[in-house]
Parts: structure tokens; sequence; C-alpha cells
């Protein structure tokens, strides 16, 4: 990009911007005139940060390609737009309503306010949180108010220089199409932002501030979802839980719910309070086990029976437990969902609960032990794609009666969890409720999380899961991506680690090939290759749809009952996914 262009994006920029803070940025920039602050510029202003399917996410700053106010902005004039049109019955009788929720981020409350006053401007009214509160919640609240559409300011689990927004549906899910195509038309082509001050959008009512009137059925909810709940008083007093919410937007309710079951939650003090810095981690996200370090530390010390974990806006939840040698054990995404699968279905079934046509959903990267474990108890498993909004999808469906199964559980890999179908996203709060009693059931019975796990690999065999995410930042990054990507599918491997690639799976053109034959798939198209080996791995490569990366998932299953046992699989299996990655490293130039 040459200087001139960004000389006159960059005004533009600073000429529509309100907020003093960033189009300062921008003209302290422009007045340095060093080859570092022209390369800065460039950055911010060599493409627009992009509304997509999901909606915004990006670095905090001042640009077009950074988050910031007049981003919000022009994005919620967007989302108004398209909700008006979609719903005109509606909007003739001034009775349109959204919800928005916003995490610790930096700018979060900022960005949020920003889009409750745009969206009361266009004559919608705005229930707006009154201090942080997860996604889940937002979910959550959505369907409690009847609103017609929702926004959740957070960068979920991203670094903290990150901040992101995401749209969301009247029945409380992340939008899908046709909505997300409308919502990013209507972006793309907004002009004229319309807003009005706080004080305006009070008075007249199109503003108003929300908190316990939410939380309190929220926490009810939750709760009401539990199995054991005379378990849980009987044996409350013998567990120790320790807790940590990545200085992110769980505590108050991790607290509230598990403190109301008597259960004894410590908190890590540390990282108990909001804090969009993220001090003690470098990445707040529970699937990194550095990001649990001080929550076992604490959990060593006090003895826990768990430690659990939720990310910033707690929808993301994990685990770790004691293990040998009074060391603790991390729990993966896949490992946790089949657990919960597991802990779920049993308590239906013994409850005489469990409906004849039960299903339960994942994504094309998760584990297939889950579908095994769901076997076990005459279970089905539908496939989506990788993003809650399509479990959330298939759950609509099912609700509608447009799909002939009762959904009663869904999760993806990335520690993601849902057990109720009040909230229509991931939940660590419900995830974090469900695991303190199912951590209290399986002690009943003598034996620990990590027992129940063993018992159900001699059952379906030993899982393991590997991945590799490459980053690609800058202006080149987009088009490196989209090259790798091409060239699988030009040339797709004919091995990976040394094992025959037998089929390929290409979501984006639907279309599955093997042997010379092709077959349809019948899934919404997604830029999702994935290569299935003759001994059962499935290799899956996704770029991501919020960061500049692809992400590469390996899935793969040995027999654990045979005379090598579990240590023998694991060894095997262990061999077989460092080659997999060998071979992918080298593609993707690691």
């Amino acid at each position: 990009m040459d200087k001139n262009t960004v000389i006159t994006k960059a005004k533009e920029y600073i000429s529509k911007e309100k907020d003093a803070h960033f189009k300062g940025e921008v003209e302290k920039l422009l007045g340095e005139d060093t080859p570092q602050s022209w390369k800065e510029l460039e950055d911010r202003f060599f493409q627009n940060l992009e509304f997509g399917t999901g909606g915004l996410r990006g670095v905090v700053g001042g640009g077009f390609n950074r988050m910031n106010t007049l981003v919000v902005r022009q994005a919620t004039q967007g989302l108004a737009n398209y909700v008006v049109k979609a719903f005109p019955q509606k909007a003739a009788k001034d009775d349109l309503k959204a919800v928005i929720a916003y995490d610790s981020r930096h700018f979060s409350k900022e960005f949020s306010e920003a889009a409750a006053l745009v969206l009361a401007a266009n004559g919608i009214k705005c229930y707006l949180f009154s201090g942080l509160r997860p996604t889940p919640e937002l979910s959550f609240a959505i369907r409690q108010l009847g609103a017609d559409t929702g926004i959740v300011v957070t960068a979920s689990h991203n670094p903290p220089q990150y901040n992101g927004y995401k749209a969301y549906w009247n029945d409380g899910s992340q939008v899908i199409e046709p909505h997300d195509a409308g919502i990013i038309d209507e972006v793309n082509k907004t002009d004229e932002i319309k807003s009005i001050d706080r004080e305006t959008a009070l008075k007249t009512g199109k503003l108003a501030i929300i908190d316990k009137e939410i939380d309190a059925p929220f926490h009810a909810m939750i709760r009401s979802k539990l199995f054991r709940p005379d378990l849980i008083k009987k044996m409350a007093g013998d567990v120790k839980i320790v807790y940590t919410p990545l200085h992110g937007t769980g505590a108050m309710h991790v607290e509230a719910v598990l403190g109301s079951l008597g259960l004894n939650v410590i908190t890590v003090p540390e990282q108990r309070k909001g804090n969009g810095d993220f001090p003690t981690v470098a990445f707040p996200n529970p699937e990194e086990p550095p990001a649990l370090k001080m929550a076992i530390e604490l959990g060593k010390k006090e003895k826990a029976d768990v430690v659990m974990a939720t990310d910033p806006d707690a929808d993301r939840f994990g685990i770790a437990v004691p293990a040998s040698g009074g060391e603790f054990a991390l729990v993966t995404g896949n490992q946790m969902g089949c657990l919960l699968i597991d802990y779920v279905l049993l308590s239906l079934k013994e409850a005489g609960k469990l409906p004849a046509n039960a299903a339960i959903v994942n994504t094309v990267v998760t584990t297939g032990m889950q579908a095994r474990v769901a076997a076990l108890y005459g279970v089905s498993t539908l496939e989506c794609l990788t993003g809650f909004k399509w479990i959330a999808n298939l759950m609509r469906l099912a609700e509608t009666g447009k799909l002939e199964k009762t959904i009663v559980f869904g999760c993806e890999e990335s520690y993601g969890y849902l057990v109720e179908t009040e909230v229509r996203d991931k939940d660590g709060i419900s995830a974090a409720a469900m695991t303190a009693e199912m951590t209290l059931y399986w002690r009943s019975k003598g034996k620990s999380l990590l027992d129940r796990l063993n018992e159900l690999y001699t059952q379906t065999g030993y899982w393991e899961e590997a991945g590799i995410s490459k980053y690609f930042p800058g202006p080149e990054g987009p088009a490196t991506m989209a090259g790798i990507m091409a060239n699988y599918r030009a040339k797709p491997p004919v091995s990976l680690g040394g094992i025959a690639v037998t089929k390929t799976r290409d979501i984006k053109n639907s279309v599955t090939v093997s042997g010379g034959k092709t077959e349809p798939v019948d899934l919404p198209k997604s830029d999702v290759l994935q290569f299935y080996l003759a001994d059962g791995t499935i290799v899956s490569a996704r770029p991501s749809g919020t960061e500049p990366k692809i992400k590469f998932y390996i899935t793969s299953c040995a027999d654990a009952a045979g005379s090598g046992g579990l240590a023998g699989a694991k060894a095997a299996l262990g061999e077989k996914l460092a080659s997999i990655k060998s071979d992918i490293r080298a593609v993707i130039g690691e």
C-alpha cells in the first residue's frame, strides 16, 4: 500500500471516529513519520476489519483494521438495519429488543455502550448489563427477555491486545445463514450511523440496565439441570474445588451457583478479578496448560479434588484432576466431553428420562470416541461444522420439529459444552456445576474421573487427539493461508505419517472423494478439508474464522483391551501422531 493511500484512509478514519483515544492514536502515528510508524499505519489500514459470519475480532486500536468505537458503531448500525427489515411488524409497533453483555477486556464496556446507543437510536430497546457478564448468560437473557438480537463484546480466549463482537439471533444462538450474510451486507453498505446520548436513551426507555433480574433465573436454571441434588447435599462438605476465572467474568456465577449447593470453592485470588491485561497468564485459555498453572499449584496446596477454569467470557471450561505422585492431570476438551456425555446419558437412563430418539451433537473435528460413548446408551450422534452456532442450529431444528431427535447434549473439542437448552452457546458455568456433581457421583462409587475415563477406554478403544496451529499475521497472511488450502485441494496427500489416505472430504466444495468415486457432503459449505487414513485416523485442516491461523486436528484410536493394554495403546498412538504432525509441519513451514 503506497503512502498517499495510507494517509487518505487515516484522515478518513480520523474524521469519522468520535473517540478521542483512538483518533489520537492515528494522529500520533501520522505525526511521527518514521519507517516503523508507516509500517504500523499500513497494518491498520491495508484492509477493513471484516465483519464475518461470527461478528468482529481484532487488535484494539485506531484504524479501519482494528477494534474501536467507530468499527463497533458501524457494525451495530448494520445489525440494526437488518433487524428492522427482518421484523417489520415488530418495528412498526416499536417493539424490537436487544441485549448486550461484555467481558473484562480493554474497552469492552465502552464498545458495549456505543453499540447500545446505536441500537437505541434505531428504535430498538437495548438491555445492557450493568457489569461484566459471561457469554452464556447473554444467550440466556435473549431467550428470557424475548429479544430479537443480542451482542456480546469479547475476544474469548485471545491475548490481551484483542477484543471482539459477536452477534446473536432471537433464539439465543450466534447468527447463521441467511442472517449472517444479510447482516454482513448491511454492515458493508452502512454509511450513516445513528446514535443518541446515554441520558436520552435512558429517559426514553430505549436503554435499560439489567443485572440481578437475569442473574437469579440464570442460576436457578443451572441448578435445575443437576441430577442428584441430594447426593450433592450429602457429600458437598467432602469435596474441595479450586477455581480460576482467568481474570474474566466467571467468578461471580461459578462461586454463586456452586456455593449455593454447599460446595467448597476456592478461587485463585490473583486471578479472581476481571483484568483485561490478564497479567498472570500468556493466554487466558483453559486449553493452554500454562493457563492453569496457578490453579494447579493452589490445588496441590489445598489438596483439591478438582481444579476448574473458565476463559474470560466463561463459555469455555477446563479441568485438572489429581493423578499419581501428588500431581494433577489435565483433562482435554475431547476427554471432558466424553465424561460429560457418559454422565448425562447414564443419569437420564437411571432416572427413566432418556428419550427414545435422544441424540448428542458434536463437530466434524471432535473425537470419534464421543459417538462410541453415546452408542453405549443407544444414543445417536449428530455431526455439524465447527462452532457452537451449528450445534445451536440443530437444537433449533429439533425444537421446531424439523429434526426428529431430542438433543440432550452438545459439545466441541475446544472446551465447549452445553447441558441445557435454555442457553444456545457453550456454557462454562453449567459445565462447572455438572462436573462438580459428576465428581461427587464417581467418588460415591469409589472412583475418580480418571478411573471412569479409563473404563470408557476399555469399552470404546483408547483415543488420543493432537493439534497444530500456525499463525500467518500481516497483510500477506490471508493469501498464504489460502495458498496452503488450495495446494492441499489440488494435491491431497497420498499418505500422512506413513499411513495411506483412503478418503478426502472437502466441505467447502461439498464433496467426498474415495477410490476415484465422489459423494456429496450434507453440511453447509465451510473451508474444511479432512483426510481419512487407512487405520481410521482423521486429519482435518481448517483456517480459523477469528484469527489469522490454520488449525490442524488429528484424532486416532487404538485397542486398549488387547495384550498391550492401555499403556501399549498410548505408546502406539504417541508414535503415530508424532509422525503425522511431522508431515503437516513440513507443508506449513514449521
